[in-house]
């Protein structure tokens, strides 16, 4: 089985059957009774909607875990329904995580997943596994430029022969891109907006390169008046959103520049010639692509299904064990 543990969605793979699970990684848990609610998309529907005794967490922060017990949960519920509500006896289990985090912090991810009921728990840095699933040649010598944009990090590689030559991991993702948003509207419009709220102008108005297919559209946007207290709805432009992101956006370019500065030459030959690699959820935002080329002068490649190339990866190396099994952190244990 393999896992792409987000910080915004949880995939899962069964090699023979393909991915047989998406959903948001949000647990709703009673506190007074300390049980949970619901998991998944039924949770993340609940996300500032809850009473008292309800609150709505997600258990990863920055692509790791912040609430053990919840992600536990959420493991177990998700591992036993993409086996069609039965518990699997044992299965090996390999794990996307961000190439950034401490030992500590993968321990805690292999601990999970153990608890969760896996018997082998194999750990794979993210961007190696984006880089397997949206098909390039990591196997061979060749220079292999990957970006990785999630819900909580931004991963940087340059890969070959099946290794990281360098990577660079930055806190700083989809979740940040939101979080502009939201401090833009208190900022700039009074206006007190909710994540969701906040991720919904993302996805339909959101861009970060000049684009004149979307830059007359806008977008109403209902929130509390930060000085009146009551409900208010004003309307937002593409233009407005694209500036409330700017931030976010420069320290992820800037992590890509210093990547490239760093590669040897020999592999920043073949990343001139192959170009930049785009996966993840943030590569859907309208023009960032443009942006990497823009700011880099290198091609970038969208991969064809960014969402979904880390849980892929693991599926591949699941499918291909003998031959990919380099792949796996030093830390991975069996």
């Amino acid at each position: 089985m393999g896992i792409d543990l987000g910080t915004a969605n949880t995939l899962i793979y069964i090699p023979g059957k393909g991915i047989v699970l998406q959903e948001p990684s949000v647990v709703a848990i009673d506190t007074d009774r300390k049980t949970p609610l619901a998991i998944g998309m039924d949770a993340k529907k609940m996300l500032g909607r809850t009473p008292g005794n309800i609150i709505a967490v997600r258990p990863l922060r920055d692509g790791v875990i912040a609430d053990f017990g919840a992600a536990e949960l959420m493991l177990k519920h998700f591992i036993t329904r993409a086996n069609d509500g039965k518990a699997l006896v044992a299965p090996r289990v390999v794990i996307g995580i961000p190439s950034g985090v401490t030992g500590v912090e993968r321990r805690a991810v292999e601990d999970a997943a153990k608890e969760a009921g896996a018997r082998d728990v194999f750990l794979i840095d993210e961007p190696v596994a984006a880089a397997i699933g949206a098909g390039l040649p990591v196997a061979e010598p060749i220079g292999n430029m990957i970006v990785d944009i999630g819900g909580g990090t931004t991963e940087v590689a340059v890969l070959s022969m099946q290794g990281t030559v360098l990577s660079e991991s930055v806190r700083v993702a989809g979740d940040e891109l939101t979080d502009s948003i939201i401090q833009y509207m208190k900022k700039v419009h009074s206006l007190y907006i909710g994540e969701r709220c906040a991720e919904d102008i993302k996805i339909q108005i959101g861009s970060a390169y000049y684009n004149t297919n979307i830059e007359d559209l806008s977008l109403e946007v209902r929130g509390r008046h930060l000085l009146s207290g009551l409900p208010r709805t004003i309307v937002v432009k593409a233009p407005e959103v694209r500036e409330s992101m700017s931030e976010p956006l420069t320290l992820i370019v800037e992590a890509v520049k210093r990547t490239l500065e760093r590669t040897p030459p020999e592999l920043a030959a073949d990343i001139i010639e192959r170009g930049i690699m785009l996966a993840g959820g943030g590569a859907l935002l309208s023009g960032l692509d443009i942006l990497l080329s823009h700011e880099t002068g290198i091609v970038t490649h969208i991969a064809t299904n960014p969402l979904s190339c880390v849980v892929l990866g693991t599926g591949q190396v699941l499918e291909n064990f003998k031959d990919l099994k380099r792949v796996f952190t030093s830390t991975a244990v069996g």
